[in-house]
């Protein structure tokens, strides 16, 4: 028996509105689950890749100026300080573009944050048109 008032209508409205909203929110939270799971994929592969290039670059380095100091034998003192001041001018540099990077703001929730506010923005609408 349905109630002349629309009560049973309303309350069906409203379960559908939660099952709704519930459906949204568990897509919502899939789609941020995937986000970390390929941001933490990337800050592996870009860490990974970014100690072995510093491990051979250092090593390079060290062989380099290894053979400038064999072959200058005379000059060694300054072939190894002047490597030494170039070295530590560079880490100085480096320190500072690490600093500047770590300070900028990420868009690491970019799609999950653009797709709420869409969805929101579809819920006020439909909220709008039942009135």
């Amino acid at each position: 028996m349905s109630n002349p008032s629309g009560g049973e209508g309303l309350f069906a409205a409203l379960r559908n509105l939660v099952a709704t909203v519930v459906a949204i929110g568990r897509t919502r939270l899939e789609l941020l689950g995937t986000e970390l799971q390929e941001e933490k994929v990337r800050l592996l592969s870009a860490l990974v890749s970014g100690v072995g290039a510093l491990f051979l670059l250092g090593l390079g380095i060290v062989l380099g100026v290894a053979c400038l100091a064999a072959a200058f034998w005379e000059h060694r003192v300054f072939i190894l300080g002047g490597f030494a001041g170039v070295s530590l001018g560079v880490a100085i540099y480096l320190v500072f573009q690490a600093k500047r990077l770590i300070s900028q703001p990420t868009n690491l929730f970019h799609s999950s944050l653009a797709e709420l506010d869409a969805d929101l923005a579809r819920l006020r609408h439909e909220i709008r048109d039942r009135k």
